[in-house]
């Protein structure tokens, strides 16, 4: 007898309908998490970076810098004592009892600097202040900062000495800092795009072998760039590779544990140990002792400052010390494996584990599936890209930081005096300097003021017996500084006593100048990662008429965050907020059009040619670290032409000089922004390339690709594990 169908009812739509609605409702429901995470990943981004680039180094202070003293007792008594009373927070001063144990301390690096009094004698009037360039440039020229006011007021000269100076070929001790930084890169950047895009890879078994084999690979790469084709990469070749595949190898691991527990978010966890709080924390552009106190107790275990200083032992110090750190990058290792191993059998043992499955995403923005050698090829492709283009930029731009055509003017009682004066200045520092002859102290003061020239060189005359600097610390404290010691060395080789007058002096919150370059980077960040970030997660709002309000308002948001976090909360600006959020609104806007040009062209391979040009060019072009006129001249060619650079120079115009180079810069904005969108006209007008969908997510029954219902649905695609991601 067969069994009589159910009734259906008015009241309960039929199983086939209520399947297709649930299938609609998770598509929503997953569409608006996409969404979300489109919008949130940035502005976390920006906002973790910039707060904390920002809030450590606007501003750096000594803290608890500890300096060594030597010499008679009731001397050493009293210059300790005086030292300590003008600064108590400043200092960590130790008392030795001979000169030769200060010297070991600062070459061990146990102190950032000695002083060794002179004997109580009449004819000894001369303390000795030893430094170790080689372990940190602005860590010395700290140290002489404290200890020098102090031996003057007690009547003594001084004589400097660096036991340990920077070789020639690496005279700003970039080196460790810039390979450390690509090798982090290379250690936490591949297991992100695994997981996104083959993470069939991240089982343990699979991930360890490739990891060291990458590890292998990236340590390589990097030493080549550094080594033999930029030429500043010192000390041993096995050493510094030994040091190179243990960071990749460690970050790797450690990045591993994240994301076995944070998933794609793992990534921001990553950014958060490792840049934010590792690069103030490395001890490599500034001395962490100048940074805010807890950066010194993480100097201690975060593997950027144990890279950083294990690659500057065996670069300058001949493996003096690299042990300490060494064992940090080993235990990184072990650790993160071991939890990664720990985790997986806690998840076997309840039956919780689930293999990771094959990805079927593309990173290069098509609608397909891509093959599994695509797929591994552009794995490898991409994070060796970014590692080759940061080194090869960042380095060949900012590593040998000399004077190159930097303008100056000199300015002598009568024009033949300055023109013989800076004819000779020329002929001795060919190259370094392009001299110009100032009619006036005031006309050479108002080109200074006006950015024409970085100094100008005023020869003493009967009414000033004394020759006077005139320099603009608001324009540049690297070019700056760089005047006042050629320009020192020339007076006193000439006999003259030398004044200098700093016309715009920075501000005692953006006390090394800074603060214009990283609110300059959170604004193309915060361009660029959105449209990354949108064409990876959430394509279907990639359209235009959907973008551009998207970018528009999106602009406005992130330009008044970064004031709110430049100043209010971190209190490295005060005012200005028109001007500078009007600017921040145009440059990002700018920077996302240009993205936008390669996310539709090769989707989230689009990183690397945004980030070099807006990056990676941008940083060595900008003028907000190093002066332009002391990197290569292609750098002065893009300061005029790229966005960073015109960041920059808007935001500094803004706070120091009344934001007299505005009009210029927002002509570049507008430049890059207009070229960009008719780029983008034409590419979905010929080539007829609209926004791809995410391969392999299904679209459910009767639901859209925007996820609204359709008339007639099609039929199931498939929900095989594939599709999953």
């Amino acid at each position: 007898m067969a069994t009589p169908a159910p009734a259906h009812t008015d009241d309960a739509p039929p199983v086939e309908d209520a399947a297709a609605l649930e299938a609609a409702r998770q598509a929503r429901k997953e569409k608006i998490g996409r969404i979300g995470f489109a919008f949130v990943f940035p502005f976390l981004m920006v906002v973790m970076m910039i707060t904390g680039y920002l809030g450590a180094m606007h501003d750096p202070r000594p803290n608890d810098m500890p300096i060594v003293v030597a010499g008679p007792a009731a001397a050493v008594e009293q210059f300790a004592s005086a030292l300590e009373n003008a600064d108590p927070d400043a200092v960590d001063i130790r008392l030795v009892d001979s000169a030769d144990t200060a010297r070991a301390m600062v070459i061990d690096r146990e102190a950032s600097g000695a002083v060794v009094l002179p004997a109580a004698s009449p004819d000894e009037k001369a303390a000795t202040v030893y430094t170790a360039g080689s372990a940190g440039a602005s860590q010395a020229s700290t140290v002489q900062g404290l200890v020098t006011p102090q031996l003057l007021a007690g009547g003594l000269q001084i004589q400097a000495q660096d036991l340990v100076p920077l070789p020639a070929e690496d005279s700003a001790g970039l080196a460790p800092m810039f390979l450390t930084t690509a090798l982090i890169l290379a250690g936490y950047m591949p297991l992100s795009l695994v997981l996104s895009s083959s993470p069939e890879l991240l089982r343990l078994r699979r991930t360890v072998p490739i990891l060291a084999v990458w590890s292998g690979v990236a340590a390589l790469l990097g030493w080549i760039i550094a080594g033999p084709v930029l030429g500043v990469a010192q000390g041993s070749v096995w050493q510094v590779l030994g040091i190179a595949w243990l960071t990749v190898f460690a970050v790797g691991s450690v990045q591993l544990f994240l994301t076995r527990i944070l998933g794609p978010l793992a990534v921001l966890a990553g950014m958060l140990f490792l840049m934010v709080l590792g690069i103030p924390a490395s001890n490599m552009g500034m001395s962490v002792h100048t940074m805010p106190g807890i950066f010194s107790w993480l100097h201690g275990f975060l593997p950027t400052a144990a890279a950083g200083e294990a690659f500057r032992s065996v670069m300058y110090f001949g493996g003096n010390g690299v042990g300490g750190h060494l064992l940090v990058l080993v235990t990184g290792a072990v650790l993160g494996l071991a939890a990664v191993a720990g985790i997986d059998a806690l998840k076997r043992r309840r039956n919780t584990y689930e293999e990771p499955v094959q990805s079927v995403i593309s990173m290069t923005g098509g609608a397909t599936a891509p093959k599994t050698w695509v797929r591994y090829a552009t794995l490898v492709f991409f994070p060796l890209a970014m590692v080759a283009m940061m080194l090869s930029a960042m380095l060949g731009g900012m590593g040998k930081p000399i004077p190159r055509e930097m303008p100056v003017a000199v300015v002598g009682s009568t024009p033949e005096q300055a023109q013989l004066t800076a004819a000779g200045l020329d002929q001795n520092m060919s190259g370094m300097f392009d001299f110009s002859v100032g009619t006036s102290t005031a006309d050479a003061a108002t080109m200074v003021r006006d950015r024409e020239v970085v100094a100008a060189f005023v020869l003493p005359s009967a009414e000033n017996p004394s020759a006077t600097l005139l320099t603009n610390g608001a324009a540049g404290m690297s070019q700056q500084q760089a005047v006042q010691s050629v320009f020192g060395q020339v007076a006193q080789g000439q006999g003259m006593t030398l004044g200098v007058d700093d016309l715009a002096p920075l501000d005692s919150d953006d006390s090394v100048g800074t603060v214009s370059l990283y609110l300059a980077i959170g604004w193309i960040m915060s361009g660029f990662l959105l449209l990354i970030v949108l064409a990876m997660a959430a394509p279907d709002l990639m359209r235009k008429r959907v973008l551009v309000p998207i970018m528009a308002g999106w602009s406005v948001f992130m330009s008044a965050v970064l004031w709110v976090i430049a100043g209010p909360i971190v209190g490295a600006i005060d005012g200005h907020f028109l001007p500078l959020f009007g600017v921040g609104v145009v440059a990002i806007f700018s920077a996302a059009m240009f993205t936008t040009v390669f996310t539709r062209m090769i989707g989230l391979l689009a990183v690397l040619p945004v980030v070099a040009v807006l990056m990676f060019l941008g940083v060595p072009s900008s003028g907000g670290g190093l002066s332009v006129y002391m990197a290569p001249d292609v750098f002065r060619f893009l300061h005029d032409v790229l966005p960073l650079p015109a960041a920059v120079e808007s935001a500094r115009s803004i706070l120091y000089f009344g934001g007299d180079a505005i009009g210029s810069q927002l002509l570049t904005f507008a430049i890059w922004a207009a070229v960009s969108f008719i780029v983008v006209l034409v590419l979905d007008t010929f080539f007829a390339r609209p926004p791809q969908p995410i391969p392999g997510r299904a679209v459910p029954p009767g639901v859209a690709d925007d996820g609204g219902p359709v008339a007639d649905a099609a039929e199931p695609a498939s929900a095989s594990p594939a599709g999953r991601t």
